[in-house]
């Protein structure tokens, strides 16, 4: 569930008055402080080796991340409440926090105790913010999911045409897009690009019905001031960032769009403290150019997580042949929003296609891509100086990869040649300059460098003349200054001398004092100083000496300056090329992406469906791709195929299958397989059927399943109703639409009634494709006066008293439902199937009137509501006898005697 932020938290950064601040001692001063100009954050305050939390924040962070509660000193007279978390295990922390929708502000020591203490004994060390760490702005490779987009999402409403302006982007990877979404349809949209964070006006949280759907949603809300939603502001900012003069190079952006993308940019700029992340310029998407799929319909097929909320055996877990994470993300950005332009998704297809038939490239395509790391992260970390030697390398290792699958693709020699998609991903990958900067950076980092710049010892030995000097004094002294030494024996012939250090002087030449004086007369006396004279000699230095000395006491901190500098050049390097390492890693996940459809298809079987601009929908041997793998994966079994046939480019074809059979033959199943092969086509992926022709589908909805929204004060019959409506309000002659049961949950005659009219609104209203699943099967009867509509049936055989589920959709209609059977196999008490057969004959062998009163006058239960009808009756034996016993004076035994004589009794009767 979302939660909200305070929206004063985001305007702006602030220092209070002293006024504003309340006396305390100077360390918890600068921790007020800095905590009154970041209200709303959780506040990380470095101290030595751990983060503190005080006051509020100690408490909320100990109950979210069940670490104990301490205290520290006094304020106000209160203790102050405490606790930290140790640096080394930071990253750990906040991931936990960011996944529970918190915010935080990570405030790092920027001098050492020591140079604070030359300012005066109760001078505080140096603190500030160096980082605001929230859920839609992470960068961290630990803190992000590999496989999953960490979108910032920016929506306002357009006052002028009551609709809603979108921008979100993933500043991890540099993705940016601009889009208008109809307010019906916001929601939808919403979970479609599935954002860690939403940014919205605060007047929005205000309509309660509005803020009520916002909040159900995983986002985390943080609210801003309506002025941030400036158009004006907007239109600056986008140019500024970007930096250029006009964005019509960029698309028609209307007032609203410039608005949400100037709030997204003011945000991104705040949280990253005035960096600018590496953002592409943004992409215009226009709600017709995805498949529109509702929020109800996403849930209920489970396309991206299952109805508990978990990503394993969604259709995207199941389909994810993917090698990388950016082409798993890329693959899941496909699923969620399917095509509706027909020569895009065929592009794609052809990718597909290509790939499925040329085997031996797309294994050795695959081999490449497994040595690919995430270059498109390590990118957005590298362009805000937040990266390291790892992400350098990474980009050096990824473009190689590139490299080789370029020359793959290129060097292909093949009946067919490469489609146009698989063409433009060799194009993007084979450049020059950069592979010129992969080679720069390859020949400069050690083979595996540390994940931090500060940690040095990543730049490869050889790469620069003074770095390895500086090494070999670092790494070496001891060697250095024995060849010194050899040196000075050779030049004085002094075969005694001795190089020797302690505290005091350093570095010296040691001689007796025989040597020593002898030294001071001979040829080299200017070039040795004399130092010191011992009892046991003397001790003399050199120029050379004192300097290799100062060398080596500064070699350490050369080396790692030397290797910051290389880093620094290699960094500065990739920014310059960073929008094409951004396209070419666009293109890896984009291959990726393709050869994973491509396998897919191969060893499950899929077919390259048929796209158009027709109303058909064909499927042959059709199959549901998440149940198929799993009764492959659980029993070894085959999923058994069915057709699907809509037809309604034909005049007299059916448009619409009304779909009876018993409960748990198959209906559900059928239902969404159809639903789920329609989005697999319409993504540019091939489906799981032998055969499939579909004319593109603009809207796909669903009504499958039952649930309740009690916080809402909604039933399941009236959550079932509002997705109906949404449904026949919606859809348009060229939608996909499944329903389930309509008008299950209330009475029969009116659930009858609303199922048939709503069929009938189907059929001649609305003029969509759709399958309608019913128990009412008084609905058949309408296949005689609906044109379009066709009676289908899920087979069943019985067999010795039970029923074999043979989950085959054959022509024709049910005339049972065999719910008494299901009833049986799910346990029911014996007695109560017994009873519930002797009702479903009575039911079933009478008209409804008179068998209501037959039940009533069978079942006692029921008698307080209707007169009887039966004469009453005088008190029998057994009765009589029972109004004679005192249960409380019975012996045991007497009491079994008892029970025996009535016994008798009731025989007698």
């Amino acid at each position: 569930m979302a939660q909200d932020a305070q929206p004063s938290e985001l305007a702006s950064f602030r220092q209070p008055e002293a006024s504003q601040v309340p006396r305390a001692t100077p360390m918890m001063s600068q921790y007020l402080e800095l905590k009154a100009a970041n209200p709303g954050l959780l506040l990380f305050y470095r101290m030595g080796d751990f983060y503190e939390l005080f006051f509020e924040d100690a408490e909320t962070a100990s109950r979210a991340l069940g670490i104990a509660l301490t205290k520290r000193g006094k304020h106000r007279g209160e203790d102050i409440p405490m606790c930290g978390v140790p640096v080394r295990a930071a990253d750990e922390y906040l991931q936990r926090l960011i996944r529970l929708g918190h915010r935080v502000a990570v405030c790092e020591q920027m001098e050492e105790p020591a140079e604070a203490k030359t300012r005066g004994f109760k001078a505080v060390v140096r603190r500030e913010i160096v980082r605001l760490v929230t859920p839609g702005t992470l960068t961290e490779e630990n803190l992000l999911e590999p496989a999953r987009h960490n979108y910032l999402l920016a929506i306002a409403r357009n006052k002028a045409d009551d609709d809603f302006a979108l921008a979100w982007a993933d500043i991890s990877t540099g993705e940016f897009f601009i889009s208008s979404s109809p307010s019906a349809q916001l929601l939808s949209e919403i979970v479609r690009i599935d954002p860690r964070e939403l940014l919205l006006p605060e007047a929005l949280l205000a309509e309660r019905d509005f803020a009520e759907a916002l909040r159900q949603m995983p986002a985390s809300l943080t609210p801003l001031p309506l002025s941030r939603f400036d158009s004006a502001n907007g239109e600056l900012r986008l140019k500024s960032y970007f930096s250029v003069l006009a964005l019509g190079g960029y698309g028609a952006f209307s007032r609203a769009e410039l608005a949400v993308a100037g709030a997204l940019l003011d945000y991104v700029l705040l949280t990253q403290l005035g960096k600018q992340p590496s953002l592409s310029p943004p992409r215009r998407m226009l709600s017709r150019q995805t498949m529109s799929i509702d929020a109800a319909t996403r849930s209920n097929l489970e396309l991206v997580r299952t109805l508990s909320g978990e990503r394993q055996t969604s259709l995207l877990t199941v389909i994810d042949e993917t090698i990388t994470g950016a082409g798993a993300r890329l693959l899941a950005q496909r699923l969620s929003g399917p095509l509706t332009d027909i020569a895009a998704i065929n592009a794609r297809l052809d990718a597909v296609s290509f790939l499925v038939t040329e085997k031996p490239l797309r294994q050795a395509i695959r081999a490449r891509l497994a040595r690919l790391p995430d270059i498109s992260r390590s990118l957005g970390r590298l362009s805000l100086d937040r990266g390291g030697p790892r992400d350098l390398a990474n980009i050096g290792h990824g473009l190689t990869v590139a490299d080789e699958i370029a020359a793959l693709i290129e060097g292909h020699v093949g009946l067919v040649g490469p489609p146009q998609e698989i063409s433009f991903v060799a194009a993007s990958l084979s450049l020059a300059h950069v592979n010129e900067l992969r080679t720069s950076i390859l020949d400069a980092l050690a083979a595996d460098p540390p994940l931090l710049a500060r940690d040095g010892d990543f730049v490869a030995a050889g790469h620069r003349r003074d770095l390895d000097d500086a090494r070999r004094l670092k790494d070496d002294s001891r060697k250095v200054i024995a060849e010194l030494q050899a040196v000075y024996m050779e030049k004085t012939g002094i075969k005694s001398l001795k190089i020797r250090q302690n505290n005091f002087l350093g570095f010296f030449v040691e001689l007796n004092q025989q040597n020593g004086e002898a030294l001071q007369r001979g040829p080299c006396k200017h070039e040795f100083i004399h130092r010191q004279t011992i009892v046991s000699g003397m001790r003399f230095t050199t120029v050379e000496l004192a300097d290799l000395e100062q060398r080596i006491a500064s070699a350490a901190e050369k080396v790692l300056a030397i290797e910051l500098e290389v880093f620094s050049a290699l960094n500065g390097k990739v920014k310059e090329a960073e929008q094409a390492i951004a396209r070419a890693a666009q293109s890896l996940a984009t291959i990726d992406v393709a050869a994973a459809l491509a396998e897919l298809a191969a060893q499950r079987s899929y077919v390259r469906p048929i796209i158009d601009d027709s109303r058909e929908f064909f499927i042959k041997d059709g199959r549901h791709p998440v149940v198929e793998q799993a009764l492959k994966d659980r029993h070894g079994d085959d999923f058994i195929a069915n057709d699907c046939r809509l037809s309604a480019s034909e005049g007299n074809g059916h448009r619409i299958i009304l779909l009876t059979g018993p409960n748990m033959a198959g209906k559900s199943t059928f239902l969404r397989q159809n639903a789920l092969i329609a989005i697999l086509a319409q993504m540019g992926s091939f489906v799981p059927a032998a055969e499939a022709h579909i004319g593109i589908i603009d809207r796909l909805f669903s009504r499958v399943g039952a649930a309740d929204d009690l916080a809402k004060g909604r039933s399941t019959f009236m959550v079932e109703m509002i997705e109906t409506a949404a449904i026949l309000n919606q859809a348009t002659p060229r939608s996909f639409v499944i329903l389930d049961e309509i008008g299950r949950g209330t009475a029969t005659f009116d659930g009858l009634a609303i199922a048939w009219a709503t069929l009938e609104h189907l059929h001649d209203i609305t003029g969509c494709r759709a399958v309608f699943a019913t128990h009412f099967h008084e609905l058949t009867t309408l296949a005689s006066k609906l044109k379009h509509l066709g009676n289908f049936t899920m087979n069943v055989k019985e067999w010795q008293g039970d029923i074999v589920f043979l989950h085959e959709v054959a022509a024709g209609a049910a005339d049972r439902s065999y719910g008494i059977h299901v009833a049986k196999r799910a346990g029911l008490p014996p007695a109560v199937i017994a009873r519930a057969e002797q009702v479903l004959d009575l039911l079933e062998r009478s008209e409804l009137s008179a068998t209501r009163r037959e039940l009533i006058d069978d079942l006692p239960l029921f008698a307080a509501s209707f007169p009887a009808t039966r004469s009453e009756t005088k008190p029998g034996p057994v009765e009589n006898r029972l109004r004679e016993i005192s249960p409380d004076d019975l012996s045991p035994r007497q009491a079994l005697e008892l029970i025996f004589e009535l016994t008798k009794l009731a025989a007698c009767k």
